[in-house]
């Protein structure tokens, strides 16, 4: 009995050190940006040894790659939970605000999300990771617009489920591009808005 509680006590000890590292890690990388970020400074920042780092993480590319995934799969959960708060019917302008809650109020994230991308752009096993969590973005985007459709028409269009959820991803992209050039995070808001609106409706309806 001994030996199994000093095993989990142990394993949550393990799991808050990570847990730590990770989210010194992401205040370090958005501060400062990946590439300008040393096992030290991350080590530093969550009050840890390098032993400490180096019982998690073989690398300082691993950290990041486990930095991303864990952002990135809150993401695409908290989008699919926006997006399915509404019945059958989906209220387009209420699931937009929800959703552009989610994607544009942490510019920290977008910092990271952005240094990742390059990162990806020339590592072809990260680029892979990038990929599905874009894909699981879309599918969130798409499910929820099919489950809606048998209610209402999507406009002509983008009558294809799965070409409006790439629309719908490509509009945050270009919005967040400027967000991060001017962090006019209330401009931001209002773009977005204006352009999930306008690719979900017809002009004269708020739901699909």
């Amino acid at each position: 009995m001994a030996t199994q509680d000093t095993t989990r006590r142990v394993t949550r000890r393990r799991v808050r050190t990570r847990a730590n590292l990770l989210d010194a890690a992401f205040a370090v990388f958005a501060a400062k940006g990946f590439g300008r970020v040393s096992i030290e400074e991350v080590c530093e920042a969550a009050g840890y040894s390098r032993g400490a780092f180096y019982s998690n993480f073989d690398s300082l590319d691993e950290l990041f790659f486990a930095l991303y995934q864990q952002r990135a799969d809150l993401i695409a959960e908290q989008v699919s939970g926006a997006l399915a708060l509404d019945g059958p019917e989906l209220d387009v302008l209420a699931a937009v605000d929800r959703v552009t809650e989610v994607l544009l109020l942490d510019r920290d994230w977008l910092l990271v999300k952005t240094d990742f991308l390059v990162h990806a752009a020339r590592v072809p096993e990260v680029a892979r990771t990038l990929l599905e969590h874009r894909a699981r973005l879309r599918r969130a985007v798409a499910d929820r617009l099919a489950r809606a459709r048998g209610h209402a028409e999507l406009p002509a269009v983008l009558a294809d489920v799965e070409d409006a959820a790439h629309a719908v991803v490509a509009a945050y992209d270009g919005v967040t591009v400027q967000l991060l050039l001017d962090g006019d995070l209330e401009r931001a808001r209002v773009w977005l808005k204006q352009l999930l609106t306008a690719l979900l409706t017809d002009g004269s309806d708020t739901t699909v």
